[in-house]
């Protein structure tokens, strides 16, 4: 299973967790309510939890709130993942040019295999499929940097997608809202009272609050991390470039080392074809 399924499983787990303690929460609220006999006009003023969360209705519980999950875990993923260090160690051309100089590029792409950096990865990539051609070489690792920061990119559109669709979301209650606020306008005969309008005013602003709440960090962070992408995806393209001559010297002293071996077969060949053929007592010992 790769690291992608991995992530898309979890968040369906995540998803699913949050509806299901929304489900449970409402419940909750509603069973201890009715045995309640309703809110105490009179009372204290609701708190954060009931103005926010509960007077928000479906909308926030199954839709709005595991959204704001979803963009924390993301955003915790992708801190943890898309990071200098991480994709860009500040080893990795020292590292690739001692292992050059001292087992040569042959032997690049086996030393290379398990690196999950930007440059190591398209540097590996770039040996094996090159066949030894250094502008083939050259233009893979361009292509293999490319293709990194394009699944960078559409990681964190997640983000991007997010930010979009909560808003979408939270006019939707708000629309919702209003409908419930005309229709009790009608049921009450064009004179309804204070609290009899209170539900659908609570449902029209706490799903537009979470919408915006959703999707102004959540593009926020998109923006940050499309920004530190590119960043990274230029200073490894610069990274590649200063390796690139090194890779070149030692495919120059590849070459040139089959290139003495097989200068010496031949050699040995005639050497081996111009002495003598054994004698019959060479070959058999006298008795």
């Amino acid at each position: 299973m790769t690291s992608e399924d991995m992530n898309r499983n979890l968040l369906i787990k995540t998803f699913a967790l949050t509806a299901g303690l929304a489900g449970v929460v409402a419940a909750i609220y509603f069973v201890t309510r009715g045995l309640a006999g309703g809110s105490d006009p009179g009372g204290e003023l609701p708190t954060f939890f009931e103005q926010f969360v509960i007077a928000g209705g479906p909308i926030v519980w199954f839709v709005l709130l595991p959204l704001s999950l979803i963009t924390v875990y993301f955003a915790a993923e992708y801190f943890l993942t898309i990071r200098r260090g991480k994709l860009l160690p500040e080893a990795t051309v020292a590292e690739i040019i001692g292992v050059i100089r001292r087992f040569g590029v042959g032997r690049l792409g086996a030393r290379l295999a398990d690196r999950s950096d930007l440059v190591g990865a398209a540097v590996a990539k770039a040996v094996g499929a090159g066949r030894g051609d250094w502008f083939g070489i050259r233009n893979i690792i361009a292509e293999s940097l490319q293709d990194q920061a394009s699944a960078l990119l559409r990681r964190i559109e997640w983000l991007n997608l997010i930010g979009n669709v909560s808003p979408m979301v939270g006019l939707f209650g708000t629309v919702y809202g209003m409908i419930k606020l005309f229709n009790t306008i009608v049921l009450a005969g064009g004179e309804p009272q204070t609290v009899q309008l209170a539900d659908g005013i609570s449902v029209a602003l706490v799903t537009t609050f979470w919408g915006l709440s959703i999707a102004i960090p959540a593009l926020a962070v998109h923006g940050v991390f499309q920004n530190r992408i590119e960043a990274l995806v230029n200073d490894a393209v610069m990274e590649a470039e200063s390796i690139m001559p090194e890779i070149r010297r030692g495919l120059e002293r590849q070459k040139l080392a089959l290139a003495r071996r097989a200068a010496k077969t031949p050699q040995a060949i005639q050497e081996l074809a111009g002495k003598p053929a054994p004698t019959t007592d060479e070959v058999v010992p006298s008795r």
